[in-house]
């Protein structure tokens, strides 16, 4: 247990000094793309009309692999698939959904900015078998599970029929048999579209492309609370199948997928866990409490240590900053996921970190926090950072020192051959994955990285004021108008 700091101290003995100024170019230059909001626009209230589909295929906590192809109509009305898989490349389909309803937009969202809340009606959802396998699994949850109207939905044994439809739910009889599966359509209760522009990366092209993003709302991450959790964050986003990312092999098999065809994704190579080198986020993140951050990550494979830099927002743009945390810890070697294939686990232990207040609100509540219990009480200001090592966390942020998380990590490449990095989803309710029944079965938005092994670098800069000169007469950075903020395996962070 670390000594305690004398609470007592003087004013003086708040400052602290910062370390030299090293970032690594090309992770300054992702650092500085997400700072810029105004590339993307939100219209409020969005406008849905269009098939939107998945980009790739997609984990939902469970796991469950699927992908997504959702067409939304100007009469309100919609029709949307599911295609489920029994593998993570999502080239084994199992069976598939079509769900035909209404959604109405109501007013932007008073709990997760940015947002606009909506209400949903179901009129019919129906299930296609892709194998006799799929069929006999699906019919035992529901004969076990559902009430009396859906215990004969599939009498045992009866033989499946390639294409076949069958009723799951209906409006006009009032028949639902789809609590078995999990299933509901909550995601739409919480919508946004963003759009941005795509430069055109071909030598003899110049300009940009329309890009179109969906996010609907997040899957609580435990399947017993799924069918009744109302969203505050979301998931992974869906694009307009007429304005998407290039390359993009996937949405054009998807798009033209319906539940008798389910879409066969190509086949992509397993890359080995490497996580050696820089990883930063690719867009401002959302988590379920209304939490708005950027993560980024420097592990030392060499000695199996990390450090982490968390910058957290009060906005949906990640433009207005609130509070920045740097942590660091080791990690364990990772064994390969029995629970999700593809995954590796892994447990991180946090045993350092720092906090700087970015605004008044979180400075005027640190120092406001019971003594002894995060850093030097009343010491806090904006943009000064403190050790809260030495007080084991910070009570006020929820941040508790040394804390161990068990992991799920995967790797991939994109279609530019950029090296992606997916980190365990966070718990909905706000607990931590402190013990190995609690470890993450799907994942968060994913880190590119910016920098390899040989680049890496160990000294924390806390960011200030772009254009201006250190004491050396290096550049200094402006404040990224974002806080770091720690909420992954690797800290767990929650507001009390």
């Amino acid at each position: 247990r670390a000594p305690s700091l004398p609470l007592s101290s003087p004013r003086a003995a708040c400052a602290a000094a910062e370390p030299p100024l090293r970032w690594e170019p090309r992770c300054r230059q992702q650092l500085r793309h997400l700072q810029d909001g105004a590339r993307i626009a939100a219209r409020l209230p969005p406008r849905l009309e269009g098939r939107w589909v998945s980009t790739g295929c997609e984990v939902r906590p469970g796991p469950e692999f699927l992908t997504r192809s959702y067409l939304f109509y100007a009469n309100r009305l919609f029709k949307a698939y599911q295609f489920y898989y029994w593998d993570p490349s999502c080239r084994d389909p199992s069976y598939s959904l079509v769900i035909k309803g209404k959604l109405r937009l109501r007013q932007a969202s008073w709990i997760t900015r940015g947002a606009t809340e909506a209400d949903y009606h179901l009129h019919k959802v129906g299930i296609v078998f892709h194998s006799q396998k799929a069929m006999r699994e699906v019919a035992a949850w529901i004969n076990q599970t559902s009430g009396e109207g859906c215990s004969g939905f599939l009498p045992p044994g009866r033989t499946w029929a390639p294409g076949a439809l069958y009723e799951l739910l209906s409006a006009k009889t009032e028949r639902d048999c789809t609590a078995a599966l999990g299933f509901a359509m909550h995601e739409l209760s919480l919508v946004r579209v963003e759009k941005h522009y795509q430069p055109l990366l071909q030598p003899q092209q110049s300009g940009s492309r329309l890009v179109e993003e969906l996010y609907l709302g997040d899957i609580h991450t435990e399947w017993v609370e799924r069918l009744h959790y109302r969203p505050t964050g979301y998931q992974r986003p869906m694009q307009s199948a007429v304005h998407h990312v290039h390359p993009c092999p996937a949405c054009g098999i998807i798009y033209r997928a319906d539940e008798h065809h389910p879409p066969i994704l190509p086949v992509r190579a397993q890359l080995p866990m490497q996580l050696s080198g820089s990883w930063v986020s690719t867009r401002c993140e959302v988590r379920p409490a209304v939490l708005f951050l950027t993560r980024y990550f420097i592990f030392h494979g060499n000695n199996h240590t990390w450090e982490g830099f968390y910058y957290h927002y009060s906005d949906p743009l990640c433009k207005q900053p609130t509070f920045t945390i740097y942590a660091s810890g080791h990690y364990t070697q990772g064994i390969p996921s029995s629970k999700v294939r593809g995954g590796t686990e892994l447990a991180f232990k946090v045993t350092q970190a720092r906090v700087t207040p970015m605004d008044q609100v979180t400075v005027m509540m640190l120092n406001s926090s019971e003594p002894g219990s995060c850093g030097l009480t009343s010491c806090w200001s904006a943009g000064v950072e403190q050790d809260i090592t030495p007080t084991n966390g910070c009570l006020a942020l929820g941040i508790k020192l040394p804390h161990t998380e068990y992991e799920l990590f995967k790797t991939e490449q994109d279609t530019k051959d950029r090296s992606l990095l997916y980190i365990g989803a966070r718990p909905t309710d706000g607990s931590s994955p402190d013990s190995p029944d609690k470890r993450p079965t799907s994942y968060q938005a994913p880190l590119i990285q910016c920098a390899g092994a040989s680049e890496e670098f160990s000294n924390y800069v806390s960011l200030k004021y772009l254009g201006k000169k250190d004491a050396n007469g290096n550049e200094a950075l402006k404040p990224l108008p974002v806080a770091f903020l720690l909420f992954i395996a690797l800290l767990f962070l929650r507001c009390d």
